[in-house]
């Protein structure tokens, strides 16, 4: 079973529900695996402190092309919807932060002057942290090939148990990597006016994406009740409310787990699993 833990926007807590829920299902003996998925800026390691055991550099392919056997038709060009490559003046010229790896212009090229060449985009980390198995992605600094990191991270999942991925805030490409193939989706808000806007836009996206879901609200005593008479209006369950405790602000500013420092939201957290496994059950009846 995979879970995925997105927001809308970013600084909702996200990472903090992704990283105590993994920790409470590894509390119940089941087999658990956290994977950060936010790659451009991973923090659940914080966290959960992970052994790491296994570091993968990960690459994709963008052309290389042979100038002495390239005859400027520009064919490649043509093809590229990305602009990644383009001939000037007979030349053709390459940009790999552009390039999507399809091959498209190896295929194309009728002097055969393409050649795939790998490029480092970042890193795959994988460990071990008390139980939970650990993963995550960083994409390497000016890098943008997002999702195919995240891509590379999610073929590390397991066969069994249950796969917490941590996903990138907002609704754009990357996130839809993370959250593709996910059994269920939970998306994390606040009850603010940027949280309201933001969480309209990540229902959308799942909905359109035909993924059962559900809301956890945070700091959900701040703010107004417009969220939940959105949800409400929506018919949108809230499956969990973390109030905004003095307590967890100073876990989570040392990098502290909340099952562990505040033992009483222990049960919220299996609660909130028993939740998500009961509605999948009864979907699947």
């Amino acid at each position: 079973m995979q879970i995925a833990v997105a927001s809308g926007k970013g600084g909702t807590g996200k990472t903090t529900i992704a990283t105590n829920l993994a920790c409470s299902i590894a509390q119940t003996g089941e087999v658990v695996q956290y994977l950060d998925c936010d790659v451009e800026e991973p923090n659940g390691h914080i966290f959960l402190k992970p052994d790491i055991a296994e570091t993968q550099s990960v690459t994709i392919g963008v052309p290389q092309v042979d100038t002495e056997l390239c005859n400027g038709c520009g064919e490649c060009g043509r093809l590229c919807q990305y602009s990644a490559i383009i001939c000037l003046k007979d030349k053709a010229m390459t940009f790999e932060q552009l390039c999507h790896s399809c091959g498209g212009c190896m295929l194309v090229c009728p002097t055969g002057a393409i050649k795939e060449k790998a490029k480092e985009i970042g890193f795959a980390d994988f460990g071990s942290a008390n139980g939970v198995k650990f993963g995550q992605g960083r994409l390497k600094i000016g890098d943008i090939h997002t999702p195919s990191l995240i891509k590379r991270v999610k073929t590390n999942s397991l066969d069994e148990g249950v796969v917490i991925i941590d996903v990138p805030p907002g609704t754009s490409c990357p996130v839809i990597e993370a959250v593709k193939g996910a059994d269920f989706v939970l998306l994390v808000t606040e009850p603010t006016p940027f949280g309201l806007n933001d969480l309209k836009l990540a229902v959308s996206m799942v909905r359109e994406l035909k993924l059962p879901f559900a809301v956890v609200v945070n700091q959900s005593d701040i703010g107004d009740a417009k969220v939940h008479q959105y949800c409400a209006g929506e018919d949108i369950e809230i499956i969990l409310e973390i109030p905004n405790d003095r307590r967890i602000a100073e876990a989570y500013s040392v990098g502290r787990m909340i099952v562990d420092v505040l033992p009483e939201y222990r049960k919220d957290f299996a609660g909130l699993y028993k939740s998500v496994t009961g509605k999948l059950k009864g979907s699947n009846k």
